[in-house]
């Protein structure tokens, strides 16, 4: 079910020559590479078990996919807290359901299982969700769940909530050392085993030596051109590990995100999936609500068919989007449940409450990545992932909504507590590259992430 990828023998072990006998350095237990919801929650696990950590970002501790996640936070709470008629069992039928045959299911359970914990650990950091008129959690549901289960912060900022309140925890962490504006080269190894990486800052090529690496590097939805993602999502995470000999899986499924705001010459602006949980409608610019005719589940289809299916009517009605109507919600739960998207549309001159949306497909998430386990370990030593960035089975070949921030979490939490854990020698002066064929003066930082 998983197709695995080799190094090949035409790419170069490292893209330019260092020896770190000269090369200034840092040396930790635990190097954390991206600022994400993994990323930081890593970062803290490993710190709490009184590892030394070493975080670095390519661009601010607050500054990640995760940031702009609106939707929330995937979890079967405890009994008394969940739908009566939730369980984990239905939410694992949910995400194999959306991951069309392609899950690990005995990954998939274990990785749910996993909620309560995440949700108490982001709870114990300051993170504050949304309560409903009982003062308990609220609960919204998204496309492909059977039940509500997304917890929610700030309406639909839940991401930038995580952020705030896992990097809060992070920069009060004595033990935790945080260089932003570091774009990662290559990982190092020695004699086979990842000890550390090489990275560049503000010109200058640097070092950090550790004992475990953990990399959160995220998504790659930059390479395509409608993409909800931020510039940082440049995918050179992948080519870092490959280049390493670690194995990738499943890079061919990439998911589009049904909704993203589609006006000409701006952003792709994520309109959440959440509206069309809380009752908004798909309409093709006929003014005809589709999505019925594709999917018994109608608009909470999983993004796949939904994607699938606006296509098809932008080519029947040969428009270039179609619309998002929640008009006939009422104006005030619209203002007060989505105030992010409320306003940025009404500085496009957009009112959600009386306007439809225009909304368009675009990458959103990759499923694939670099091949682990529920850990977050992969087949080369000294080298552990979690995030966007693993492929641990648990997506398949599309990824249930709400539930990529609930594997970071966990994912995170282990390879965390697992690196804080390793207690392995290694030597730094051993580590020398060699020029790749021919001696290279400098490297364009800003031309490997296209983004000059």
């Amino acid at each position: 079910m998983q197709t695995r990828v080799f190094t090949g023998p035409t790419v170069p072990r490292y893209i330019y020559p260092f020896d770190l006998r000269r090369q200034p350095h840092l040396e930790t237990d635990v190097v954390v590479i991206g600022s994400g919801s993994a990323g930081l929650s890593a970062a803290l696990a490993a710190a709490e078990l009184g590892a030394e950590v070493v975080l670095l970002t390519k661009a601010t501790l607050t500054e990640s996919n995760t940031t702009y996640a609106q939707g929330g936070v995937a979890a079967v709470l405890d009994e008394e807290h969940r739908e009566a008629d939730d369980s984990i069992d239905l939410h694992v039928e949910d995400t194999v359901t959306a991951g069309a045959g392609m899950c690990d299911n005995e990954v998939v359970h274990d990785i749910i299982a996993g909620g309560v914990e995440a949700i108490e650990f982001l709870q114990a950091h300051g993170c504050n969700f949304d309560l409903a008129d009982n003062n308990e959690i609220a609960l919204t549901r998204e496309g492909g769940h059977s039940a509500r289960r997304i917890l929610h912060a700030n309406g639909d900022a839940t991401g930038k909530e995580i952020t705030r309140s896992l990097g809060q925890a992070v920069e009060a962490r004595d033990n935790i050392t945080v260089l932003n504006g570091c774009y990662v080269l290559d990982l190092l190894d020695d004699d086979g085993r990842i000890v550390g990486v090489i990275y560049s800052r503000k010109g200058v090529r640097s070092a950090v030596i550790a004992k475990t690496t953990i990399m959160a590097t995220g998504g790659s939805g930059r390479v395509f051109r409608e993409t909800s993602n931020p510039p940082i999502a440049t995918g050179d995470g992948l080519a870092i590990a490959y280049r390493a000999g670690a194995q990738l899986c499943d890079l061919e499924f990439v998911q589009f995100h049904p909704t993203t705001l589609y006006i000409a010459g701006k952003p792709r602006y994520l309109i959440t999936e959440a509206m069309r949980g809380e009752g908004a409608h798909l309409v093709n610019h006929r003014g005809e609500r589709f999505m019925p005719n594709y999917h018994e589940k109608a608009e909470l289809a999983p993004r796949d068919i939904v994607s699938r299916a606006i296509i098809s009517e932008i080519s029947k009605t040969d428009f270039p989007h179609v619309w998002l109507d929640a008009t006939h919600l009422p104006s005030n739960f619209v203002r007060e449940r989505f105030p992010t998207i409320y306003r940025t549309c009404h500085a496009l001159e957009i009112d959600i409450t009386k306007d439809w949306i225009p909304v368009h497909p675009s990458a959103h998430y990759h499923c694939g990545g670099v091949l682990s386990d529920a850990q977050g370990i992969t087949s080369v030593d000294g080298l552990l992932v979690a995030g966007e960035l693993a492929c641990t089975g648990l997506h398949g070949a599309n990824r249930l909504a709400s539930n990529s921030i609930l594997e970071s979490l966990v994912m995170g939490l282990r390879a965390g507590r697992i690196a804080a854990e390793r207690d392995k020698p290694y030597e730094r002066t051993r580590i020398v590259a060699e020029p790749p064929g021919h001696e290279l003066e400098d490297i364009d930082i800003s031309d490997i992430i296209r983004s000059a």
